[in-house]
């Protein structure tokens, strides 16, 4: 039998920019984002946040408002609103809407689609447009601090299934991704905090200048005093995108996820709370707890541990949920599911990133059950 194989490679182009007030007229970001491939008249779609709505009545007015002065460009319907938070991840309806909205557009795939918002509608709204005709070319506009510092600036769209988060999904890269910092003036300081833990993340695992600037100005940062804090919000957005870019697995085929440092216990930690545990402070918690894993492991000095401990709680995050503690039938830790469940979506084989000091990462490949135990202790003594 004769064998024939042939390599298919292809090159992407992953842009993300920076501006304020997007849809102001003069504004012609979103115009450089959509980037007609010709001079015919380009279909859009666009999708947004119900709770960016609620807290901007007139965006959707404004929209239609820019689409007008760039007649290039088709705005194919008024824009769809999609519940926010979880729920556009939660709600298999929710995903049916959003593909129904396309189909009756009739859009192909030379549309556009806009997705407005949070990190759960651009990951839903992202999900159905790389899947309707295969694939129809997505704008990120994201608009909470932690998607524009993390996940919407990234090549990930997923929605949770089986009680497991992301367990629907795929790596598609979009268009482009508009950071809007002018959507993190109004969100409230629960919201507006939230990209910092990633930022803090993306720090410890591949930057220690970075990391010292944020703890440099850490009280500034929380404060949201805006030269520091969107220094951060963008540092933060680069880093991760260069990482997706350079480190060689963009699509992570393989078991390492550096940017998935606290991870594993932070989406089980999520879960455990029935969502009313935010993601970034799930992961605050989770960075905690293999920060003090990695110190009780002899990776982690214990003045190099404090020191980060220390500045998280700095950016306002607390470091102890009592969801730790709580034990399943057999007397083990509820959250150490989370390590199977990770496994499973990390490929089969089990890699935790973890730390010896900022900007140096090691991988860990099991979880002693009994240090992870002692490490829950220690976080119990910074409620």
């Amino acid at each position: 039998m004769n064998d024939s194989s042939w390599e298919i490679s292809e090159r992407h182009v992953h842009r993300v920019l920076f501006t304020r007030d997007v849809f102001a007229p003069s504004n012609d970001c979103l115009a450089h984002a959509l980037a007609p491939e010709s001079a015919s008249r380009n279909r859009v779609q666009v999708f947004v946040d119900a709770g960016l709505c609620r807290a901007r009545p007139e965006l959707v007015k404004a929209i239609a408002s820019w689409f007008s002065e760039y007649p290039q460009f088709e705005l194919v319907a008024a824009p769809v609103v999609v519940p926010g938070g979880e729920i556009a991840k939660n709600d298999s309806a929710a995903l049916d809407a959003i593909w129904q909205a396309m189909a009756d557009a009739r859009l192909c795939r030379h549309s556009r689609i806009v997705a407005i918002g949070g990190g759960a509608v651009l990951d839903a709204v992202g999900f159905a447009a790389a899947t309707a005709h295969r694939g129809i070319p997505l704008v990120r506009l994201p608009t909470t601090s932690l998607s524009q510092a993390d996940g919407g600036v990234g090549v990930k769209n997923a929605v949770n299934r089986f009680g497991r988060k992301n367990w629907l999904g795929c790596f598609t890269v979009p268009l482009a991704v508009v950071n809007d910092l002018a959507f993190l003036d109004t969100l409230p300081p629960r919201e507006r905090r939230a990209g910092l833990i990633e930022a803090a993340k993306v720090a410890l695992i591949r930057d220690a200048r970075f990391f010292d600037e944020i703890a440099r100005f850490a009280e500034a940062i929380a404060a949201f005093e805006r030269e520091p804090y969107e220094r951060t919000i963008r540092e933060s957005a680069r880093q991760h995108v260069e990482h997706i870019a350079t480190a060689g697995d963009p699509f992570e085929r393989g078991s390492a996820r550096p940017l998935d440092f606290g991870h594993w216990a932070a989406h089980k930690l999520e879960q455990m709370s029935g969502f009313e545990l935010s993601h970034a402070e799930a992961v605050a918690v989770g960075m905690a707890l293999d920060l003090v894993y990695a110190r009780f492991a002899g990776l982690l000095a214990a003045p190099l541990a404090d020191r980060i401990l220390g500045v998280t709680k700095r950016l306002g995050f607390n470091l102890y949920t009592p969801l730790l503690e709580r034990q399943r039938s057999d007397g083990q830790l509820e959250v150490l599911g989370g390590l199977e469940e990770f496994r499973e979506h990390m490929g089969g084989e089990l890699a935790i990133p973890m730390i010896r000091a900022p900007g140096e990462r090691v991988l860990v490949n099991a979880i002693d059950s009994v240090l992870l135990a002692a490490a829950v202790k220690e976080l119990r003594t910074h409620e």
